[in-house]
């Protein structure tokens, strides 16, 4: 008996101390910026690519908008329209900035003691739903915690094999703004002298030859614009909600909770009933 208490009181306490350190000890350190340094460097890393990507982008499609006549009206707007895609990116890098402290909190401050004190009680009332719940609660405490560091380092994985890419991107679409806001000043130029002396045809011929090659580098930058979205995309919004998946389907598969009514006792049970059912008719 004595040996039996020894073990139900060591099975009581262990778990609350467990309790005790998580909230005051472990919790602050796993929702503190220092602790989450090397991952938020990463997301910062990552956000000033992205700042960059969309101010060159921007500054891209208003200085083609300066270009005499509407050819490249269509390639403006599409860049246009790829800040809304960076846009979608920079608020996935913040939402990750926050849940990274944001999660550790919430793990070891509610889900991990909760689970802890749950499995406590269940010493002495002794129920298998009870522990199956504290199982459930520690293991998405954790997984919570672990989500959001993973999902950075496997993008940071696929990020460093396009990161020559992209800097490549930003550089190309910096020097192809500076050649179309040149060519622009020459073809305004042109076209206020052309006014002066009456050489219109002369002017429009040159304007649609500069207009045509400029339209060739910025197809490419757009090319290049959509990879590094795509890449952005996959890294910031897809890999995190699959690593996500990725831990609610373990957990799902290591703790499934069956149901209360086994199949042999429904069986019965609706045997049972058909056979009364039959019983009443035949009486009556």
């Amino acid at each position: 008996m004595r040996e039996n208490n020894k073990i139900k009181v060591l099975m009581v306490a262990v778990p609350l101390i467990i309790a005790f350190f998580s909230v005051f000890v472990v919790s602050g350190i796993a929702s503190s910026v220092e602790f989450h340094a090397d991952s938020i460097a990463a997301l910062d890393e990552k956000q000033t690519t992205v700042l960059e990507l969309t101010a060159a982008s921007t500054a891209a499609s208003a200085a083609i908008t300066l270009l005499p006549g509407d050819t490249a009206t269509p390639i403006a707007e599409k860049l246009a329209d790829l800040s809304s895609g960076f846009l979608v990116v920079l608020c996935a890098i913040y939402l990750e900035k926050y849940l990274l402290t944001l999660t550790g909190f919430a793990a070891f401050n509610f889900l991990i003691p909760i689970s802890c004190v749950l499995y406590a009680a269940n010493v002495f009332l002794k129920r298998d739903g009870i522990r199956t719940l504290a199982k459930k609660l520690l293991i998405f405490g954790i997984a919570i915690v672990l989500v959001i560091p993973v999902s950075v380092r496997v993008s940071n994985l696929i990020e460093d094999t396009y990161q020559a890419s992209i800097e490549a991107t930003i550089e190309n679409a910096k020097e192809t703004t500076g050649e179309v806001e040149n060519s622009t000043e020459e073809l305004t130029g042109e076209s206020e002298k052309g006014f002066l002396e009456g050489l219109i045809s002369k002017i429009t011929d040159g304007i649609s030859n500069v207009a045509s090659g400029i339209s060739e580098k910025v197809g490419d930058m757009i090319n290049s614009f959509i990879e590094a979205l795509a890449v952005l995309l996959v890294t910031s919004c897809v890999i995190p909600i699959l690593v996500m998946l990725l831990f609610v389907w373990l957990v799902k598969v290591t703790f499934s909770v069956s149901l209360p009514v086994s199949y042999t006792g429904a069986v019965k049970g609706v045997k049972g009933a058909f056979h009364r059912e039959g019983k009443e008719d035949s009486q009556s």
